[in-house]
């Protein structure tokens, strides 16, 4: 699970779904792709809100991996997901992908990550990466509580703020 980064509030008249991200939200997605790449954690599959906040990240973690943008599986579901929406998307992910990057928006996100791993992650930064391995080879079979959580990164991470 990958929150976008973070997006530009200077264009009021910019709708929801058409911000952008900021000079700050830019700087911390090449940074988070190249922390999981650094780790040997790039996934098979990237599925994305198409919002354009979201999409961009996506687009920049893609290039720092290597991964091609034109891949990107954007799915309009995950924009202003709740947890169940979000749930059913990633239960009708493909079985042939072991591991999927999934980029979307909160508050849908952090509630999901607490569902699928009785974490209780107060809130996913912008940028903020979670892992989660499951014991199942099929995505149907995720549910509640079924995911252990291996890893919670965010751009401040080093420093030792939370977003």
């Amino acid at each position: 699970m990958i929150r976008h980064g973070k997006s530009d509030w200077s264009n009021r008249g910019l709708g929801d779904f058409d911000r952008t991200l900021n000079e700050r939200g830019l700087r911390n997605a090449p940074e988070m792709a190249r922390r999981l790449a650094e780790r040997n954690e790039v996934p098979q599959a990237v599925v994305s809100s198409p919002a354009v906040r979201a999409k961009t990240t996506a687009e920049i973690f893609c290039r720092e991996w290597g991964y091609p943008a034109t891949d990107i599986l954007f799915k309009e579901e995950i924009y202003e997901a709740s947890p169940s929406t979000l749930l059913k998307v990633i239960n009708g992910l493909d079985d042939r992908y072991d591991s999927v990057a999934l980029f979307g928006h909160n508050p849908g996100l952090t509630e999901i990550v607490n569902q699928l791993c009785n974490s209780d992650l107060y809130n996913l930064p912008t940028c903020g990466v979670v892992l989660i391995s499951f014991p199942f080879a099929s995505w149907q079979l995720l549910s509640r509580q079924t995911g252990d959580q291996l890893l919670f990164d965010y751009p401040k991470n080093e420093e030792g703020e939370a977003d």
